[in-house]
């Protein structure tokens, strides 16, 4: 009877996931063009990401977009993410209604010569493998967060930005952001379960912060803290390649206003398409509300709290 009653419990939860998304998929839909594109889902506990850009940034960064990764057949590994994912099954049926966490805007510099190289670091509702073993996964996401980029000559450049997918995200034009900045992010419902919500981004360095609320129909079936890479279009479409990065340092998550307890068994490895690990998280820290992520790496030493 227990395993029966756990298997309804599962089903309800993806039943009620379908639903939102749906209803999500039709609304962002009617309002500005989509410019998504998307890959098969597998089995495997893989995260995917979408775009955070709006058509201006698009044309401006060179036709970059954000896409469902490439399959890998570790559960763990991703080929534009790495970070850790919490999910609504995976955590025992609790959905998702509020995130917080803090990072410092890494230092971007160019790892090959000539090359464009892109990255962005975020934190966001949706998107990520509701159960363990990625059978489920969540079509709606709710983020926001910073970019950094490098061009082909090697210069530099940073930005902020929210999204609600599968619409364009929206850049935070009255937010400068500089490397070493500490950023404090927040994504919450207004009421719990109402599918209106809170996007809060702030510079704790400079000061500056950014607010806005809006009606977005999310599934509530995951929570996730990621650094990611984009994808190039152009000519010589693919994944972008991942810049130089200073450590971010994740901190102070939380999730439904607790902290998120962070387990090693939700972290996601950046790997190349022939599985060569290039961006890792550290174990959890301390307590387990953080961690670190280092860019071309194998390993990162936790942060100690």
């Amino acid at each position: 009877m227990r395993r029966l009653a756990v298997a309804l419990t599962a089903a309800s939860v993806v039943f009620a996931m379908s639903a939102a998304a749906a209803s999500a998929l039709s609304a962002a839909g009617s309002g500005a063009k989509s410019t998504h594109t998307r890959t098969n889902r597998s089995a495997t506990r893989h995260r995917k990401s979408t775009t955070h850009h709006s058509a201006a940034a698009l044309t401006a960064h060179g036709q970059r977009i954000h896409v469902l990764p490439s399959l890998h057949l570790n559960a763990n590994q991703s080929n534009n993410w790495f970070g850790y994912d919490q999910g609504a099954l995976e955590q025992g049926g609790k959905l998702f209604t509020s995130i917080t966490g803090q990072w410092t805007v890494p230092t971007a510099s160019q790892h090959t010569k000539g090359q464009a190289e892109a990255s962005s670091d975020w934190i966001g509702i949706g998107g990520g493998c509701v159960d363990s073993g990625c059978t489920v996964t969540d079509p709606t996401l709710i983020q926001t967060g910073t970019e950094q980029d490098v061009s082909a000559t090697g210069a530099a450049s940073y930005s902020s930005w929210w999204e609600l997918v599968p619409a364009p995200s929206i850049t935070i034009s009255n937010m400068t952001v500089h490397p070493g900045d500490r950023m404090s992010a927040s994504i919450k419902e207004i009421v719990s379960l109402t599918n209106v919500w809170q996007i809060s981004l702030k510079d704790l360095t400079t000061g500056q912060s950014f607010s806005t609320t809006v009606p977005y129909a999310s599934t509530h079936g995951t929570a996730e803290w990621i650094e990611e890479t984009p994808l190039e279009l152009g000519t010589s479409p693919g994944l972008a390649s991942l810049p130089n990065l200073t450590n971010p340092n994740f901190d102070l998550g939380t999730v439904n206003g607790t902290a998120p307890a962070l387990k090693p068994t939700e972290q996601i490895d950046l790997t190349t398409s022939s599985g060569q690990i290039i961006g890792t998280p550290s174990a959890p820290d301390s307590d387990a509300d953080g961690f670190g992520a280092c860019a071309w790496a194998g390993s990162c030493v936790a942060p100690a709290s």
